[in-house]
């Protein structure tokens, strides 16, 4: 774990609100595992000295860049939207727990909005290509399906209403996947709505479910005890840092 300052490279805008920030960070870059995150504090913050938790989206270890993808829907997310190319910002990472990157399966990404991040980060490094489920409200919300196609993945898209892919939630492509792959794996990140559910149908089809949890936190360092999640192992319930013991977690583990 590193905590540099980190120049912004460059900004790439997606869809309302969403957008790739790319950083230059080279001792985080080379340590950087799919579905570990960076604490960034924001330099224009003088309220506030808390960091804000991001998913890695993507790194190239050659060049030492590193890639934060995200929306702008608060008062943090706000202010880094605003900075420059060129501007420094302090990033600590990387952090916690990510996907595990072996087994057999056929492995299915489920993503909800701002979810794909991570996902991206782990088609590019899994041993064999999948399926990529993503879903959103509204076509605004689904990001980067042509990256994925490029690399060769399948792209299943759902959007509540209907604006692109089937009508509805992300499991309604994933139950049909589902009923048909009896060999599957699953990744998801999104809300925790959706991960239950994705949780729920890795149980129900016997099969192995990660989970990348998203909490509050605050130190991101395991000290300050904010983003706890009760988990189950071995039969004994305890309480789990997300920062550090997860943010990756298997389905089964998992006490909602």
């Amino acid at each position: 774990m590193q905590d540099c300052k980190a120049r912004i490279l460059s900004v790439r805008r997606l869809a309302q609100g969403y957008q790739v920030l790319a950083l230059d960070a080279p001792a985080i870059a080379i340590q950087a595992q799919p579905g570990q995150f960076v604490h960034v504090r924001i330099p224009t913050l003088a309220a506030s000295r808390l960091r804000r938790p991001f998913s890695i989206y993507d790194v190239e270890p050659e060049t030492g860049r590193l890639f934060i993808l995200y929306k702008v829907v608060g008062f943090g997310t706000r202010h880094l939207a605003e900075l420059p190319e060129g501007a420094e910002i302090q990033v600590l990472g990387p952090i916690g727990r990510g996907f595990p990157l072996t087994g057999s399966g056929v492995p299915f990404l489920v993503g909800g909005g701002y979810g794909v991040a991570p996902l991206w980060f782990l088609a590019t490094r899994l041993p064999r290509k999948g399926v990529l489920f993503v879903g959103g409200r509204t076509v605004a919300d689904i990001l980067e399906v042509e990256r994925f196609q490029k690399l060769g993945w399948v792209v299943r898209v759902a959007t509540q209403d209907g604006s692109q892919g089937v009508r509805g939630l992300v499991t309604v492509p994933l139950d049909e996947a589902l009923a048909e792959e009896s060999n599957a794996v699953l990744y998801a990140c999104g809300p925790d709505g959706m991960l239950r559910a994705v949780g729920e149908r890795a149980i129900a089809h016997g099969i192995q479910g990660w989970l990348s949890l998203d909490k509050h936190m605050v130190c991101g360092v395991g000290a300050c005890l904010a983003c706890v999640q009760r988990i189950c192992r071995e039969g004994t319930e305890r309480l789990a840092r997300v920062c550090i013991d997860g943010p990756v977690f298997e389905s089964r583990e998992i006490v909602w």
